[in-house]
């Protein structure tokens, strides 16, 4: 009888142990830091691909349609670029649908609100009356913190691809 008491307080003592490291473990991931980087990481990459869609898509197909995309634009970005986009005036013309295929950040400054993208878009073109074509191209974004969690476009740029230069002398 004695032995059982001793068997099952053994086996009490080791499932508390159990438990108690469980939460301790527990309450030090909700309060580390890099979990905290993680998901502002997440957080900024997908607002990123969101406002790189946003930015390599308009509709031109009325002049209506594109003051709105246009709008679109201004609300996606922020700083030097927004200012730019502020210039732009709506006009009829080709219309453009993108899709963001891969995206990856290259930097992170969590202090600082600033993080850099590179993406692989793919933008379908069709010119008014015309047939469709589709590209793809290569970015890199700046993007900026404004507010606690929103992140918008800063700088955007188009990334050239390895070998579509010409070898100059060496």
């Amino acid at each position: 009888m004695r032995r059982g008491r001793l068997l099952s307080a053994g086996a009490l003592t080791v499932a508390l142990g159990f438990c108690a490291t469980g939460a301790w473990t527990y309450t030090q991931a909700r309060t580390d830091q890099e979990l905290a980087f993680g998901r502002e990481r997440d957080t900024a990459l997908a607002e990123g691909r969101q406002r790189l869609t946003v930015l390599t898509t308009l509709d031109a197909s009325t002049r209506e349609r594109a003051a709105a995309g246009i709008e679109a634009w201004r609300d996606a970005s922020t700083g030097p670029l927004r200012t730019e986009l502020a210039r732009t005036e709506p006009a009829v013309g080709p219309s453009a649908r993108a899709t963001v295929t891969e995206a990856a950040l290259t930097a992170l400054d969590t202090r600082a609100g600033t993080a850099k993208l590179i993406a692989t878009v793919q933008v379908e073109v069709t010119p008014r009356g015309g047939a469709a074509t589709t590209d793809r191209k290569r970015l890199e974004a700046v993007l900026t913190r404004t507010g606690e969690t929103t992140w918008r476009v800063s700088a955007l740029s188009a990334v050239p691809v390895a070998g579509t230069e010409e070898a100059g002398p060496e």
